[in-house]
Parts: C-alpha cells; structure tokens; sequence
C-alpha cells in the first residue's frame, strides 16, 4: 500500500482511480492463488500422513497374514490396490502443485509488467504536461501577436476612412469643376459655332453664288476639280483667287474671334475610289494629304496663322455619295473646311 501512496503522486486524480481498481484486483488474485497453494499442501499433507498410517496398519496385518495367509490373501491385494490409488492421487497432486507454482510465478510477472506500464504512463504524463506548457504558452503568445495586428488594422481602418472622406470630397469638387468646364466649354462652343455661320457666310458671299461650293453641316465644301488638276496637287492657276477670298473671309473672322478660345481650320482632303500609284503618290492617302497640304501652305501664304490651321487625308475612304456614276465621283473628290474647336 505504501509503494501505492507514493506512485499516487505521480498521476492526476483523472488516472488513479482505474489504476488502483487493477491493483486491487491484481491483489485478490494473488490472495486467492496462496490460499489455494496453502490449501494444497495441507491435502497433500494430510495425505502423506494418511500413507504412513496406512503402511503401519498394513505391516500388522501382513503380520496377521504371516499367520493367516489363506485367509488374508484377498485384503493384502486389496491393501495394494488402495496404495497404487494413493501414489497416483500423490502424483496428481504434485502436478497440481507444480501448475499452482506457474500460477504464482506469472503472477508475480504480470505485477512487475503492471509496475512498469504505470512508470511509462507517469513517463508520458510527464511529456505531455510539458507539451501542454509550451503549447499555451505559444497560445499566448499569438494572442499578443493578434492584439497588436487587431491594433494595426483598426489604425489602418481610420486612415482608410479618412482617406475615403477626403476622396469623397475631391471627387465632389472634381465633378462640380467638371460641370462648370462642361459649360465654359459648351458656351465656347456657342461662341465658335456661331463665328463659323458668320465665317461660311461671309465665304459663301465673297466666293458668289456658285452650286459647286457647298455649306454641309459644320464644313464648307471645295470641288477638288475646281482646285486641282487629274492626279496633282499643285494649285491651279485659276484657283487661287478663289482661295484668295478664302484667306480674307478666314482673317476677318480670325479678328473676331477671342484670343480665349481655341479653334483651328482643318482642311481635309478627299479623293474617289479610283486607285492612283505615282511615284509621287503611291496612293490616295498621299494625294489626299498633299492636296489639303497645299491649301494650307497657300493660306500660310497670305497671312493666315499656322497655330489655326490642320491638314488631313482621308483618300477615299470618306464618300458623300456611294454611287459610282461620274457625278458620285466628282462629288467625292472634294476639299473640306472646318472651323471646329483645337
């Protein structure tokens, strides 16, 4: 009991109880194999002395017998009979108390095995209360670990909203400049729209009233025919009194117009769908673009301002008649101006 109290400290009172009902039971075993092994010597006692009994009574009747051989012949062979059955029960029982000896000794070996399972439990309980430790200790440690990113992100959390007012607040203003450019822009482009109606009428009456020369929409529309020759773009002659008017009703309006807002004529160029390849121009793109280039250069020329004007090419990818009639044709191949916004 005493080697029980002391390996009692070892374990938590979650082990002891199921290890002291084994050890319990481990005891009542082995109580009973002793009483069982003592009760075994005292038969087989009892039955040595029960032989040494017998071999005297047998000694005084083969005494008797001596006398009376005929007579007695019949109980001495019965005498031996009963002592063959004794030495046989006496060598049962000797195995018997060979097999009760085993018994004991296995006992005696699983107690042992029992003291050394429970030194190897108390062995692991140890390990896993030092397991136990580290791991809350680890715990701990990560709990610290996310207070102060729970710290971080509640910092991070007030810039971000600061930062999304702040946002809000310039898009705010952003969106209010937007409105007030959209209406500075859109009253310019009043403004320019209606110098481009003066600038087309004042065109329109120097140039006389020709059908040939168009008002389209915003664009002022030049017959190609009436400016070039076939597959060139060298000015003809004839045409520069023409786009002398042209110079003159452009500085007039450029007069006009204020400094504040910004607006460039684009000349564009535009040919028909008959391909053309010249070493010159490989291609309408070229002959387009050098014809428009020309208009500009010559208005360069009488004193209009290179910053208002723009040349570009279409070559015959921009028709006003889809037909393919002469007439299409004479149509597509044409000069356009624009008065539009830079």
């Amino acid at each position: 009991m005493s080697l029980a109290r002391a390996r009692r400290g070892r374990f938590t009172a979650n082990y002891w109880p199921g290890f002291v009902d084994m050890l319990s039971t481990l005891l009542l075993v082995v109580t009973f194999l002793m009483a069982l092994f003592m009760l075994s010597n005292f038969v087989v006692t009892q039955a040595t002395s029960g032989k040494d009994t017998m071999l005297s009574r047998l000694n005084r009747q083969l005494s008797e017998l001596t006398e009376l051989l005929a007579l007695e012949r019949s109980k001495k062979e019965s005498a031996q009979d009963e002592l063959s059955a004794l030495q046989a029960t006496l060598g049962e029982k000797d195995k018997e108390n060979q097999r009760l000896t085993g018994l004991l000794g296995e006992a005696g070996g699983k107690t042992q095995g029992a003291e050394e399972r429970a030194a190897a439990f108390g062995t692991q309980l140890d390990t896993q209360k030092k397991i136990t430790n580290d791991a809350l200790a680890k715990v701990e440690m990560l709990n610290q670990q996310l207070a102060a990113l729970r710290l971080q992100l509640t910092s991070l959390q007030e810039a971000l909203d600061a930062s999304e007012a702040k946002n809000k607040e310039s898009q705010a203003k952003i969106a209010d400049l937007g409105q007030r450019l959209n209406v500075a822009l859109a009253k310019k482009v009043q403004e320019l729209a209606r110098y481009r109606s003066d600038f087309f009428g004042k065109l329109k009456e120097a140039l006389g009233d020709r059908p040939d020369f168009q008002v389209v929409g915003d664009r002022f529309v030049f017959p190609s025919d009436v400016l070039f020759d076939s597959g060139s773009a060298e000015l003809r002659p004839e045409a520069l009194a023409q786009l002398d008017k042209l110079a003159n009703a452009l500085k007039e309006v450029e007069t006009k117009i204020p400094p504040d807002i910004a607006w460039v004529m684009r000349v564009d160029g535009h040919t028909d769908i008959h391909p053309i390849a010249t070493p010159e121009f490989p291609s309408n793109w070229e002959l387009s673009s050098a014809r428009a280039i020309s208009v500009v250069r010559y208005l360069m020329q009488n004193g209009i301002s290179p910053d208002h004007l723009v040349a570009a090419g279409f070559g015959e990818f921009q028709p006003i008649d889809p037909g393919t009639s002469d007439e299409a044709f004479r149509k597509n191949r044409r000069i356009e101006l624009k008065l539009t916004e830079r």
